[in-house]
């Protein structure tokens, strides 16, 4: 079982993350993982525990959430009771609908909670970071509603929902089974969580859930960019193209790093290829422009990259408890909750991944039309009109492609005010984010469709790849997939090649 250590460095004022975590954790968290806070983490999250409690024993201390009401209720005095406070923060919150959101997304989402409340600047107590380190051992997994969250305030109402189940209220998943919070934790052999005002406040009061739905889309879109850059060398190779339009002072006289990046990938993967000689003169864009197109996205996920790694090692709560040169230190009411960054990547990763499904589709059609095809049969079928090939799949990617487009409108900038205008302007990051998670689905699939046209089109009379990578790559697909003939359902096939290829290396 893999471990990741809950280690934070603070450099001066820059606060960053050590230690072996990374944003490939995100993607283990569904599943039980080791999760340890180690003595950096606890004496950090003890000093800010610290600073917190100096703070709000001051008489005239103001603290949002603490002290006070929550959201546009601000000034009004919140309950006395600390814990009692705490069902104050969560209680009105339980507004959420829809199906739960994926396993995968919420274990990921308390993964990053859990990560930012041990850089010690949220004032929690040590019991709850090591409370929720103690569920990542387990299948415990909180029923958290898709809608709701206008990722403003962080994700607050996604967020209340898992901490409830964390409580031992509400749902919870556990095994494969839907059942009450606090079976699933008596089952999972965990204790509820025990949470003041404070705790429960840090607990929704962050971007976790929009983090963890992009950087787990941005993993699933990354895959899917590897394997159409392989996909491409393969349908370059099989049906015979010149590789001149990846010349490597072409592509350099662009002067885009992502386009010689991707050039140089296909270069790689199209070493020892021999053109057939009877193709045109230039190829389809589909072919020709790849490099500039894979390049473009390329560089585009860098930035949806850079993005992620800073929400990850950055603070999304409100307020923080900072320390200072002297005296107990200050408490900061600010925006680092505001998911606007996320947002954003999230708009510009649902682009990229609405044109990398669209030049699937694109080559897959070019694949199955006799007059571009190098003279392959229509559909790929070796008896037209008695069978049908691959004309299913390629209506169904039709539809994908469709899908993909219509849910490529930007959210980031949809806002709409709420909470009596305290939340006048809102990102709508979880949205973003949450969309492109199921769009890089539909991407993959994508992909497993034109890799089964690949693998179809070897059995429909194209040549044997010339290049040794493309090769390797035909074989592993025919090795697992039989060619169309007769005609079959294929959703499951498309569905094996997608898995085949997302993973291939």
């Amino acid at each position: 079982m893999p471990a990741y250590l809950l280690q934070v460095q603070t450099p001066q004022d820059t606060h960053r993350l050590t230690g072996p975590f990374e944003a490939t954790a995100l993607r283990r968290a569904a599943t039980p993982l080791t999760v340890v806070v180690d003595a950096a983490a606890r004496t950090r999250i003890e000093e800010g525990r610290r600073r917190f409690r100096a703070l709000r024993q001051d008489d005239d201390s103001r603290i949002y959430g603490s002290t006070t009401g929550f959201g546009a209720l601000a000034g009004y005095a919140g309950r006395r009771d600390e814990a009692d406070q705490c069902d104050n923060t969560l209680a009105h919150l339980g507004a959420g609908q829809g199906p739960d959101l994926p396993a995968g997304i919420v274990r990921a989402a308390l993964l990053l909670r859990t990560w930012s409340l041990a850089q010690g600047l949220s004032g929690v107590s040590v019991r709850v970071v090591e409370d929720l380190a103690a569920m990542f051992a387990t299948a415990f997994t909180p029923a958290v509603p898709r809608y709701g969250s206008v990722g403003a305030s962080g994700d607050l109402i996604p967020l209340a929902y898992a901490t409830q189940a964390l409580r031992g209220r509400g749902h919870a998943w556990l095994d494969g089974r839907r059942m009450p919070a606090a079976e699933a934790l008596s089952t999972a052999g965990l204790k509820p969580l025990e949470l003041d005002g404070r705790d429960a406040l840090a607990l929704v009061n962050g971007t976790s859930v929009t983090t963890a739905a992009l950087a787990l889309a941005r993993d699933t879109v990354r895959d899917a960019h590897r394997a159409l850059t392989a996909l491409t060398a393969l349908l370059t190779d099989l049906i015979g193209c010149d590789t001149a339009f990846l010349d490597p002072g072409l592509l350099t006289a662009y002067n885009h790093p992502g386009v010689c990046h991707a050039g140089t990938r296909l270069r790689h993967l199209l070493t020892g290829c021999t053109p057939s000689g009877d193709r045109p003169l230039q190829e389809p864009y589909s072919i020709r422009c790849t490099p500039q197109l894979l390049g473009a996205a390329e560089d585009a996920l860098r930035y949806v990259d850079s993005v992620i790694t800073a929400d990850i090692g950055g603070v999304s709560d409100n307020p923080l408890f900072l320390p200072d040169d002297v005296g107990p230190g200050r408490t900061v009411h600010g925006g680092n909750f505001f998911g606007q960054p996320a947002a954003f990547a999230a708009d510009l990763l649902a682009v990229v991944t609405a044109q990398l499904g669209n030049l699937a589709e694109r080559q897959l059609d070019l694949l199955v039309d006799p007059t571009r095809n190098g003279g392959l049969p229509p559909m790929l079928t070796p008896t037209p009109g008695i069978q049908h090939g691959l004309q299913g799949v390629q209506l169904a990617t039709t539809a994908f492609v469709a899908e993909l487009r219509r849910a490529a409108t930007p959210a980031g900038m949809q806002s709409l005010p709420t909470n009596l205008h305290n939340q006048d302007v809102v990102p709508f990051g979880t949205q973003a984010a949450l969309r492109s998670y199921d769009m890089a689905e539909l991407l993959g699939l994508l992909c497993g469709s034109l890799a089964l046209g690949l693998r179809q089109a070897s059995h429909a009379g194209a040549r044997r790849p010339t290049a040794p990578r493309c090769a390797d790559l035909l074989d592993t697909l025919a090795a697992a997939i039989e060619p169309v003939d007769p005609d079959r359902p294929l959703d499951s096939d498309v569905r094996a090649a997608a898995r085949i290829v997302l993973t291939w290396r």
